[in-house]
């Protein structure tokens, strides 16, 4: 196993990158729309103070769909908006338009789930305190609700990590592409376990990291 270690060195550093990469742009789609949309879909919810049937109806469906569409399906359906978005459908960063929008998706419910957690007594002290709904947002939802998303974005990344390992099928790299091409259709099964390996202290690396700042988060 040192040996087929040694001989696709270089190879297995460039799909650790290339799944950084991937990663690392969906977790970011994640943050800078999923967490928007995830408010949203929890203002517009009945009884909230943006109630609105038609947008949550709206929302909640093109989430649902996204989320209980399968990956790899979803990778080939989104091809032709790839192209358009990325002027390419193969290549690592092709790759991640179809992972930001599923990453989009899953992060949204889980920041939705997280802020219903919080006491309605919360709300109602804020607005009657003058906060409005800007600082409502940020000063009392998402302070209330932090360790809760951090722990979503954790389950959220393994998840993204997982979906990445498919993505070769539009030359996307990574480190489970790496495992097919060297390990699998090379029948160097040294080389497979060795890249299972790698994703599973990548995983580890994450949850225990997630975990101890939601531990810290937590005012409970």
């Amino acid at each position: 196993m040192f040996d087929s270690v040694v001989k696709y060195q270089a190879q297995m550093w460039e799909s650790i990158g290339e799944t950084f990469v991937m990663v690392g742009i969906s977790v970011g789609a994640a943050l800078l729309v999923g967490l928007p949309l995830g408010t949203l879909l929890f203002f517009c919810r009945k009884g909230q103070i943006y109630e609105n049937k038609l947008v949550s109806l709206v929302l909640n469906s093109i989430v649902n769909i996204i989320r209980s569409f399968p990956f790899l399906l979803l990778v080939v359906a989104l091809i032709p908006v790839t192209r358009i978005i990325a002027g390419t459908a193969i290549g690592t960063m092709a790759a991640t338009i179809p992972l930001s929008i599923v990453a989009i998706a899953y992060y949204s419910r889980l920041v939705e789930q997280s802020l219903l957690e919080v006491p309605k007594g919360t709300i109602e002290a804020a607005l009657s305190m003058g906060a409005s709904k800007l600082e409502l947002t940020y000063k009392f939802l998402y302070v209330e609700a932090r360790s809760g998303l951090v722990l979503g974005l954790t389950t959220s990344t393994i998840s993204f990590i997982s979906f990445s390992t498919v993505m070769g099928v539009v030359g996307g790299g990574g480190v489970g592409d790496f495992a097919i091409r060297y390990g699998y259709q090379r029948f160097e099964t040294e080389v497979m376990v060795y890249a299972i390996l790698v994703m599973i202290v990548l995983v580890q690396a994450v949850q225990f990291t997630g975990g101890t700042l939601s531990r810290l988060l937590d005012k409970r």
